[in-house]
C-alpha cells in the first residue's frame, strides 16, 4: 500500500475531514513504480482503521485560511478534503455500507488498482463481462451480470448521449457469452426506428431472427399470435377502438358465442343457415339486415347468393322483406314472413360450403350475423353499432399485413435466441402501439402459460425508444385504450420477474414513462440528461443514486453513464467502450461534411521570396 497521503482531523458522522500532506498535493504520483492519480474529486481513498480498509469517497475540498502554520517565516495553508464512506474491505472482500468509523489521526492512503476492482468488480472473473471503463481511472471492471440480467434494466439519456451504443454493447457481450444451442431463453427486441436490423449486430446472423413489419406491403413478414389470443374481446376491443358502453359487450358476445359453438367445425356455416333464416322470418325484420347478409354473401364470394339477396325489396310500408315478381316466379311477389318458411329453406341452399376463412374474414362474418340476431331481438341499435362495422372494414386491410394467426398447435413464433422486430415502417403512430400491444402480449402470456416454478427459461424482452409505449402524456388516444396499454406493462414489470421475464426499457424521456413502470427498474445506466422533469423523476425513484453521481447527469461526456442499481454495490461512472462500425446502431450523426461534398481547407503556407537581400 501507499505511503500515506494524509490524516483524519475530524469525524462527524458520516462527513470525514482529511488533512493532506503537501507533499502529496500533485496530479500524479508515483510509487514503486506504479502510477496513481493524485487526490481529486470522486477519487478514492483508503482509511486504515485496525485490520480493516475503510473505503471513502472524495466529495469536496478547500484550503484553510483561517490556519496557518509557520516553519520557517514561510505561511502555508493547509489543504482539506471531505470524504465520504461507503464501505469496507476486510479478508480481501468488499461490503458496502458503514460498519466502521474512522477515528482522528487515522492514516489515508490512495487506492491501488486491485483495491478497485474489489469495489467495483468481482476479483474472481474480473474479465468475464466488461464493456467500458471506470471514467476517472481508465480501469476495465466486471460488471455483474449474473444478477443484472435477472431484474429489469433502464437505459436513459438525451439524443446523442450514447445509450444505443449500451444497449447494443450490453447485449453485445452477453450473447457472446452465451452457447446458443443450450441455451433456453428468448431475447426480442422491440425496434422502433430500425436501428438494429443490420446483419452483424448483436449476433451471427444464423442465430437471430429479423422481422420488418410493413402494414402496407402484403407479402411482408408478420407478428405470429395465437388463435385464443386473437379471439379475446379486450384485444379485439382494442384493434378496433370498441366504445366501452355498447361496442365492447357487442363484441363480447361475438366471441361468446364463437367459443361456445367452436368445436363443431361447421359452426360458421351453421350459424349463417339460422340467421338466415331469422333475418327472413323474424316478426320485427329490419332493412339493414339485407345489408347485413350482403356483406356476408360477399366475404364468402358466393356470388349465387349476392345475386339473390340483390333482387330481395324491402317493402317501407309494411315493414317486410319481398321477393318482386320475375322470370324464375313470374305469377306474384314472394312475401317472407314467420309463416313462409318453404323458400326460405330453399333460399338457404344457395349458401356454399364455407371456404377456409382467415380470422378477419371470420371475424368480419361473424359481427355481421351476430348484429342481425341482435337487431331481431331489440338488443341493440343498428346506429350505435354501423360505426365499429366501418373500422373493422378498413383496419383489417392493414392489420392484415402486420397479424398472422397461428392455428393450433402450431409454432406461434420462431426459437431463435434473439428475434428483432422493426416498426420503423409503420407510420401510422397508433399502429405502432397496437403491433408493439400485442407483441409485448403474446410473448408474456405464452411465456407464463408454458413456465415452470421456478423458471426453466426465461425471455429478456427489449424495448428501445421505449417512451413510444409506455408514454402517460399521450393525448390522441382513448383514455380506456391507454389505460389497457399502462396495465399490460405494469404487470408485466411488476410481476414478470416471478415468471422469469424481464424487461430492458431504452427512452430519451424517462419522465414520459409511467411512475409506476419507472419504480419496479432494479438498474439503471443513465447518460446525460438536462430536462429538469427526467431529473426530478431519477432522483425520486432510484434511492441508489448519491448526491455526486446525481450533479454529473447533466454534464457527462458522450458515451459516459452512471451504472447503478441494486446489483452494484455503488453507482461508478463508466465510459462504455464503442463498437466496431458494422456492429453499431444506425443512430449515428450525419456526416455533413460529406454528404454535402464540402473540401477541407488546409493552412496555406506562406509563399517563400526568392532573391538578394538587401
Amino acid at each position: 500500500m501507499l505511503a500515506a497521503v494524509g490524516e483524519v482531523i475530524a469525524v462527524k458522522g458520516t462527513k470525514i475531514l482529511v488533512k493532506v500532506f503537501e507533499e502529496y498535493n500533485k496530479e500524479f504520483l508515483y510509487y514503486q513504480g506504479i502510477q496513481y492519480k493524485g487526490i481529486a474529486i470522486r477519487e478514492h481513498l483508503i482509511v486504515r482503521r485496525g485490520f480493516s480498509d475503510i473505503i471513502c469517497i472524495v466529495e469536496g475540498e478547500y484550503l484553510d485560511e483561517t490556519r496557518a502554520e509557520s516553519t520557517d517565516e514561510k505561511i502555508s495553508y493547509i489543504r482539506k478534503i471531505e470524504v465520504k464512506p461507503i464501505g469496507y474491505i476486510s479478508q480481501k472482500k468488499f461490503t458496502e455500507g458503514i460498519k466502521h468509523l474512522p477515528m482522528i489521526k487515522d492514516s489515508v492512503h490512495l487506492v491501488a488498482e486491485s483495491s478497485l476492482r474489489l469495489v467495483y468488480g468481482d476479483t474472481e472473473n474480473q474479465s468475464d463481462f466488461t464493456i467500458g471503463t471506470l471514467m476517472r481511472e481508465g480501469i476495465a471492471v466486471c460488471l455483474p451480470w449474473l444478477n443484472l440480467f435477472n431484474t429489469h434494466i433502464g437505459i436513459f439519456g438525451n439524443t446523442g448521449s450514447g445509450k444505443s451504443n449500451t444497449l447494443a454493447k450490453l447485449y453485445s457481450v452477453l450473447l457472446s457469452k452465451l452457447d446458443k444451442k443450450n441455451v433456453d431463453s428468448s431475447f426480442i427486441l422491440l425496434d422502433f426506428n430500425g436501428e438494429y436490423t443490420g446483419g452483424t449486430q448483436f449476433i451471427n446472423e444464423s442465430n437471430k431472427t429479423v422481422i420488418q413489419l410493413n402494414p402496407l406491403k402484403e407479402n411482408a413478414p408478420k407478428i405470429r399470435i395465437r388463435e385464443q389470443e386473437f379471439w379475446d374481446k379486450d384485444v379485439l376491443r382494442i384493434l378496433f377502438k370498441a366504445t366501452e358502453n355498447t361496442q365492447t359487450p357487442f363484441i363480447g358476445r361475438v366471441v361468446a358465442g364463437r367459443e361456445k359453438f367452436n368445436e363443431r367445425d361447421d359452426s360458421t356455416k351453421k350459424f349463417i343457415e339460422a340467421t338466415v333464416k331469422k333475418a327472413f322470418t323474424t316478426s320485427s325484420p329490419r332493412k339493414e339486415m339485407k345489408e347485413l347478409l350482403l356483406n356476408v354473401a360477399k366475404s364468402l364470394d358466393c356470388k349465387p347468393l349476392v345475386e339473390t339477396l340483390e333482387q330481395i325489396a324491402w317493402h317501407s310500408s309494411q315493414n317486410k322483406f319481398y321477393l318482386p315478381k320475375s322470370a324464375t316466379h313470374p305469377k306474384k311477389d314472394i312475401w317472407f314472413n314467420s309463416d313462409d318458411s318453404e323458400y326460405i329453406n330453399h333460399f338457404s341452399e344457395n349458401f356454399i360450403e364455407t371456404v377456409a376463412l382467415d380470422c378477419f374474414q371470420e371475424l368480419s362474418i361473424r359481427i355481421n350475423l351476430q348484429l342481425i340476431n341482435d337487431l331481431s331481438q331489440g338488443f341493440v341499435q343498428f346506429e350505435h353499432i354501423q360505426p365499429l362495422l366501418g373500422r373493422i372494414r378498413e383496419s383489417s386491410r392493414l392489420l392484415k399485413n402486420l397479424i398472422e394467426v397461428a392455428k393450433g398447435d402450431e409454432e406461434s413464433y420462431d426459437k431463435r435466441l434473439l428475434t428483432i422486430i422493426s416498426l420503423k415502417l409503420c407510420n401510422d403512430q397508433s399502429l405502432k402501439k397496437v403491433a408493439a400491444l400485442l407483441i409485448v402480449r403474446h410473448y408474456y402470456y405464452t411465456h407464463r402459460e408454458t413456465v415452470n416454478s421456478p423458471p426453466n427459461k426465461t425471455v429478456h424482452f427489449i424495448i428501445d425508444e421505449a417512451h413510444n409505449i409506455l408514454s402517460q402524456q399521450s393525448v390522441r388516444e382513448a383514455e380506456t385504450w391507454k389505460d389497457y396499454r399502462l396495465e399490460l406493462f405494469e404487470e408485466v414489470i411488476k410481476e414478470g420477474r416471478k415468471f422469469g421475464f424481464f424487461l430492458t426499457i431504452c427512452s430519451q424521456r424517462p419522465a414520459d414513462i409511467s411512475p409506476t413502470i419507472m419504480s419496479q427498474i432494479h438498474n439503471f445506466f443513465i447518460h446525460r440528461l438536462v430536462n429538469d422533469r427526467d431529473l426530478q423523476l431519477l432522483e425520486n425513484t432510484v434511492s441508489t443514486l448519491d448526491n455526486l453521481s446525481k450533479s454529473m447527469i447533466p454534464h457527462l461526456a458522450k458515451g459516459c453513464c452512471v451504472v447503478t442499481g441494486t446489483s452494484f454495490d455503488i453507482p461508478m461512472i463508466q465510459q462504455i467502450e464503442q463498437l466496431k462500425t458494422e456492429q453499431q446502431p444506425n443512430s449515428g450523426d450525419v456526416n455533413l461534411l460529406e454528404l454535402w461534398k464540402i473540401e477541407k481547407k488546409t493552412k496555406s503556407q506562406p509563399k517563400r521570396r526568392i532573391g538578394r537581400r538587401k
